[in-house]
């Protein structure tokens, strides 16, 4: 009887692995329809992600994954294979918990309203803590409500809050990026007139702050245009919204008196309605000399765009420390008769310069690697 219960937890076990961590080649169709330069190997790192959205690298090769539904996970791929072959939930019934970040042997997630802290957490990923909320004070607004979150060089939380809507003047701390210390204390607003970020990185050598911002909707197709946008370091530095979109487009009903030159302008723009979402400046060498130290973007995709567009990661190309030039890195996602593959969410490099992508359509992990050329 005994023996029969091991053996039949060890069966639920595989189902239940198997399930989740389906192998590449039940992928094959899906990959076989996105494109990548030469040398470049696209797998499926691991499946069965449901709303996977952000990512955080933690010790030992764990990687944490928050999502738009309400669990966060770690995932690990032990045997180095490629192929994530363990998942854990590590907190479930959470408010939108999209945003990870790990330093120092603990997990912070940002939900909607507040950002929590999970300690120690690599060594009880299969019995996680409680958490420890670190901050509380956060709007319960659902429209833009999400949160990105991520360790700056100054060892502060960063994140923002969006606009409560398409349009309108929201009162602060809305449409602001903000940051406070890892214990949640001092709390301060550092840049304004942003209407919703869901990515930001820091350049490489230089540490200054890079983070994309969505434009607003029902001005047609073909505008405003995504914006990419650099924090010059000044408190309160206002980047538009609402009155000026793309740094040169009054708003029809906020701009009023104001003018585009009163703004930071943004460095770089994508095309309209891309939605532009996790950025990573790559820092690794496995891929070629090209690619070190520029910038990846996810474009999760437009959805109220007449003749859908985005839906890809491109690369964008920095030249004396600014953006001059970007081109696709991975299509595909989108088909010639529009149907809907994937959507490309976050980036996260891994120690041996390989990239991880999420995307929240279908609901998995990708993994990009440097073959180099035959």
């Amino acid at each position: 009887m005994r023996l029969l219960m091991v053996n039949l937890l060890i069966l639920l076990f595989l189902t239940y692995t198997n399930s989740c961590f389906a192998k590449t080649g039940d992928y094959q169709e899906l990959l076989s329809d996105l494109h990548l330069p030469s040398g470049f190997k696209i797998t499926v790192f691991a499946g069965d992600i449901p709303e996977a959205r952000s990512l955080a690298m933690g010790d030992e090769g764990t990687v944490f994954v928050g999502t738009g539904d309400k669990r966060v996970y770690a995932i690990q791929d032990k045997d180095r294979d490629g192929i994530a072959e363990q998942r854990y939930t590590i907190a479930d019934n959470l408010n939108k918990p999209i945003g990870v970040a790990y330093k120092n042997g603990a997990l912070y997630i940002a939900e909607i309203n507040r950002i929590i802290r999970f300690d120690d957490i690599n060594k009880q990923l299969a019995n996680p803590p409680k958490p420890v909320v670190v901050y509380d004070q956060l709007p319960s607004d659902k429209h833009h409500g999400w949160k990105y979150l991520r360790f700056g060089p100054d060892g502060k939380l960063y994140s923002a809050i969006g606009a409560p809507c398409n349009i309108c003047n929201p009162d602060k701390p809305y449409a602001s990026l903000f940051r406070l210390n890892a214990d949640g204390s001092q709390f301060e607003e550092i840049a304004h007139g942003i209407r919703n970020t869901v990515g930001f990185d820091w350049q490489p050598e230089t540490n200054v702050l890079f983070f994309n911002d969505n434009g607003r909707d029902s001005l047609g197709d073909d505008k405003p245009p995504e914006e990419l946008n650099r924090w010059s370091g000044k408190m309160g530095e206002h980047f538009g919204y609402p009155y000026c979109h793309g740094g040169e487009i009054p708003d029809p009903q906020f701009a009023a008196n104001k003018s585009c030159k009163e703004f930071t302008a943004p460095v770089w723009k994508y095309n309209p309605h891309n939605a532009p979402l996790g950025m990573r400046f790559y820092r690794g060498k496995q891929f070629p000399a090209a690619y070190q130290q520029q910038l990846f973007v996810a474009l999760h995709g437009s959805w109220d765009r007449s003749k859908p567009d985005g839906y890809r990661v491109i690369v964008v190309h920095f030249k004396d420390g600014k953006p001059v030039s970007d081109d696709s890195f991975i299509d595909g996602w989108l088909t010639r008769s529009d149907d809907v593959l994937g959507r490309p969410v976050d980036i996260l490099e891994l120690p041996d310069g390989s990239l991880l992508i999420s995307s929240d359509q279908p609901g998995l992990i990708y993994r990009v690697e440097y073959k180099g050329k035959k």
